[in-house]
């Protein structure tokens, strides 16, 4: 499995998991701080991780076409 795919894999994973925590964890209080934000935070890494997962898929394949012609 290429680095892209697991990017990709890993930033789905975690986006969803922080979606999860940020729709379903409203209502819950822990001391330290609260689970919607953590939600949001995975989100934004899971966001990033997504994002550098499809530049790295669209730059090999750049690189791949570029190598044929």
């Amino acid at each position: 499995m290429s680095q892209a795919s697991k990017n990709l894999v890993e930033g789905v994973i975690t986006f969803v998991i922080g979606l999860a925590l940020r729709l379903f964890t409203d209502g819950v209080e822990i001391p330290v701080f609260t689970l919607t934000k953590v939600g949001i935070a995975l989100m934004c890494i899971g966001g990033v991780l997504i994002v550098m997962g499809l530049f790295q898929t669209a730059r090999k394949s750049d690189s791949v076409k570029g190598s044929q012609g």
